[in-house]
């Protein structure tokens, strides 16, 4: 087993352990270790939301969950001799649950939960339609899931780091808060918002203390967006096996991840959409000097995926076009026909005894495959989502016998404001 660089303890919370962590980017945030190219070692993370969310039958603590402290980040790690301008080579070469620990309290011992969040904590990609809390538990075995809350599904988890990103430098911080103020500003009372400010609240920032804690965390981003770094990019294939090529903006480039998913589908579209967990993840990394300018990748993360993929090869697609549910119609809107792809899998889902929450949970959490189809006929777009058909105990294609009916059983566990 590779050195563990950044060990957990299950039985303390994320800021009680050996080494602090954090949940928002700055570059000024002290490393926990250094590194060196060419160097493997193992990262413990803890689930985002540092076991706030519990394996039981209520959706409160969905409803409830504390955004102000995610996403609970091991690191950063430095790699000696990154400097501005290279790119970090990330190798992931393993990644699971929490090793050893199959029962607990604590996401990642032997479960983990989807959840769908309300339109006033976050939302989701579909909360106009769906804007209360819901949750799923599911259990694992070996590397399936299944629900007690989402009977007559079950299906290969495509575990990865939902989180992984370098530390911004001063200069690519200021542009964050800049634009996204300026996004803010266009309409301050939206709820859910339209972007998330510095917030000190929350803030876990290292072994930071004292006046350099408060100006860190009055400038530090927030963590949910993906950005030029990485970040929160939530890509399902990036798994076993993926080697990833991250910008270095400051020296060292100080690495950090979590928000690990034992699986997810295309988009993580109830927001917290994946089956989340906390677990390990064994990284190699290396260097390659002057890469940003190379190879032109200087705002944005590249990738190769992983090969470790389920190998479901029969699907049932659904497609969805640019105009709205009022009938209105959108010009070349691919994010709209994606959302009326999904609520068209959503509802035919119901008619096989799904309620649409368990069928969106289901969108969430299972390794549907999301694509954007066609973009340049005007006035429509076409967005498509595949669902594997091999994850369901009954068929779920369309026949002349009409669709075959599951016992829904007790539902996903609803909470309100």
């Amino acid at each position: 087993m590779p050195e563990v660089l950044f060990p957990l303890d299950s039985a303390k919370s994320f800021t009680e352990q050996e080494l602090t962590g954090h949940n928002r980017w700055h570059p000024d945030i002290p490393p926990v270790a250094q590194v060196r190219p060419g160097q493997t070692f193992r990262v413990h993370c803890r689930e985002w939301f540092d076991g706030a969310i519990h394996n039981d039958d209520s959706a409160e603590d969905v409803r409830d969950a504390p955004l102000a402290i995610v996403h609970a980040l091991s690191g950063p790690f430095a790699v000696r001799g990154a400097e501005p301008g290279d790119l970090l080579v990330v190798d992931i070469l393993d990644v699971g649950p929490i090793p050893q620990e199959d029962s607990g309290p604590l996401a990642g011992q032997g479960w983990g939960y989807t959840g769908i969040f309300p339109t006033g904590n976050g939302g989701g990609f579909l909360t106009e339609q769906f804007p209360d809390a819901y949750k799923a538990i599911w259990d694992f075995s070996g590397q399936r899931a299944t629900s007690r809350h989402i009977p007559g599904v079950g299906f290969t988890g495509m575990i990865h780091p939902g989180l992984m990103g370098t530390a911004p430098s001063a200069e690519l911080l200021a542009r964050w808060n800049d634009r996204e103020g300026a996004l803010r500003a266009t309409d301050p009372d939206r709820v859910p918002p339209l972007s998330l400010p510095p917030l000190p609240d929350g803030a876990i920032l290292g072994s930071l203390t004292g006046a350099d804690f408060d100006r860190v965390a009055a400038e530090a981003a927030r963590t949910a967006p993906p950005r030029e770094n990485g970040g929160n990019q939530d890509i399902k294939n990036m798994t076993k096996g993926t080697r990833v090529f991250y910008p270095v903006y400051v020296p060292g480039g100080n690495l950090s991840v979590g928000d690990l998913h034992f699986s997810q589908g295309d988009g993580e579209i109830t927001f917290c959409g994946a089956i989340e967990m906390g677990g390990f993840v064994d990284l190699h990394v290396d260097l390659i000097k002057d890469g940003m300018t190379t190879y032109g990748v200087s705002e944005n993360a590249i990738f190769l995926p992983g090969n470790v993929a389920p190998q479901y090869c029969r699907w049932l697609a659904f497609s969805g076009i640019s105009v709205g549910l009022d009938g209105r119609q959108r010009y070349l809107d691919s994010q709209l026909a994606f959302q009326r792809a999904c609520l068209h899998a959503i509802d035919y889902l119901t008619k096989f005894g799904y309620t649409p929450e368990q069928a969106y949970l289901i969108l969430g959490a299972a390794p549907i495959e999301g694509r954007f189809s066609g973009v340049v006929d005007i006035p429509n777009s076409c967005a498509t989502v595949y669902l594997p058909t091999e994850i369901f105990d009954v068929d779920v294609r369309p026949s002349a016998g009409g669709p075959a009916r599951i016992d829904p059983g007790r539902g996903a566990p609803k909470a309100t404001f």
